[in-house]
């Protein structure tokens, strides 16, 4: 009987330290990007989503003690290698959840993997409007602001200019039908007068300077709506200015006050251009600049746009884990709807229709300072002041 006793005490023992085991696995989360891809846009988001990986294990981690735990991977820019790395994590490696995501393809192959798999997906700097809308489920949400609301916020910007006639410029591609259809949208909302003369889709990567500066001289435009990015935003620049292109002319730019635009612009940056961005060297708030200086110490480099939101996207997924109480999915899509976290430019929330977060941007000017592209006279556009109408989620979002 004695033995009896003791084999159950020692039972009893294995259980509790089994429990204490399981209580204190690592919580994972399966990150996709296409590091290789894109590393001027993507590695500093990893710097970013890294350093509040650090801090918030630092400071004794999620749900009680658990380590959070980010399994990352590079899916090369491809979809049906991100597909098949989204299928690994949620089956072989035990993810609760997946993030990342930056080209607008990518983000919504992982889409259809979170609604096919019921996981959670966070997509972090993908764009696209269709992602939430027209392709939105239940187990989808982005951090990131969208095409949608940037536009908004330079819509509202243009339409205080003189200019009436109206030329577009954007990469043949998602995001760049996306952010053309929304700004003619709604610049003529609040400008029924303007017309637009022209709209020039250069193959992305590829635009050819001569051919483009030609069509746009051709048309005769007041003002020019520009989303073109890296390399191609190169060319038109440099030759637009050797032209004489931006003479005379407004131009409004999505995404060009950003450090990875500004930074390869250099000295050729342009000036006077309308943009939104993100002036960190001059952003004075006290939370903004703790996560300015922990990165600059972490990594010895200027922040990104990308680090910023790498940064919010971790913190939002240790706040919807701690609202959630656990890791089942179920109670996670009901945390990250209507969730409220912090960040370093104060508190964003997701929406319960559409599963958009409120992260603004910045809208001002670019100007030269020390021979370097920057931000002048700029405001934060809090994104919850640029969200499309519930209305009109309700049309344009599947039903669940």
């Amino acid at each position: 009987m004695r033995f009896v006793k003791s084999a159950f005490a020692g039972l009893a023992v294995l259980g509790l330290l089994c429990g204490h085991a399981t209580a204190a696995e690592p919580v994972k989360i399966g990150e996709i990007n296409s590091y290789s891809a894109i590393p001027a846009f993507t590695v500093p988001y990893r710097n970013g989503w890294q350093l509040a990986v650090d801090e918030i294990n630092r400071e004794g981690g999620v749900l009680g003690g658990r380590k959070l735990e980010i399994l990352s991977r590079d899916d090369g820019g491809k979809p049906l290698q991100a597909v098949a790395m989204a299928t690994e994590l949620i089956n072989r490696d035990g993810v609760v959840m997946l993030a990342g995501s930056f080209l607008s393809q990518i983000a919504l192959a992982l889409a259809d993997v979170a609604k096919q798999k019921k996981v959670i997906f966070l997509a972090t700097e993908a764009m696209n409007d269709d992602l939430l809308w027209t392709h939105g489920n239940r187990y989808t949400f982005r951090l990131r602001t969208s095409s949608y609301m940037l536009s908004s916020m330079l819509a509202e910007r243009a339409a205080k200019l003189p200019a009436k006639r109206w030329a577009t410029v954007a990469p043949d591609y998602d995001a760049g039908h996306s952010f053309v259809a929304n700004f003619k949208t709604l610049l003529k909302g609040r400008r029924p007068d303007v017309t637009f003369v022209t709209e020039l889709w250069p193959q992305l990567g590829a635009l050819d300077p001569e051919s483009t500066i030609a069509a746009l001289e051709q048309a005769k435009p007041d003002a020019i709506f520009n989303a073109t990015f890296g390399g191609d935003l190169g060319k038109l620049v440099h030759d637009g200015n050797a032209h004489g292109l931006f003479n005379k002319r407004s131009v409004v730019s999505v995404l060009t006050g950003e450090p990875e635009f500004l930074d390869v612009l250099a000295d050729e940056a342009p000036e006077g251009w309308i943009v939104t961005g993100y002036p960190w060297y001059d952003i004075k708030e006290s939370a903004h600049k703790k996560f300015v200086d922990a990165y600059m110490t972490a990594y010895n480099e200027d922040p990104r746009m990308s680090a910023l939101i790498g940064y919010e996207a971790v913190k939002a997924i240790a706040a919807a884990l701690e609202k959630a109480g656990g890791t089942e999915t179920e109670k996670l899509v009901a945390a990250f709807e209507d969730l409220r976290f912090p960040s370093p430019i104060g508190p964003l929330t997701f929406r319960r229709n559409d599963h958009q977060a409120t992260l603004g941007s910045w809208v001002g000017t670019t100007s030269l300072r020390e021979g370097a592209g920057v931000m002048i006279d700029w405001v934060y556009a809090d994104g919850a002041k640029y969200l499309p109408s519930a209305e009109d989620v309700r049309k344009w979002r599947p039903p669940e």
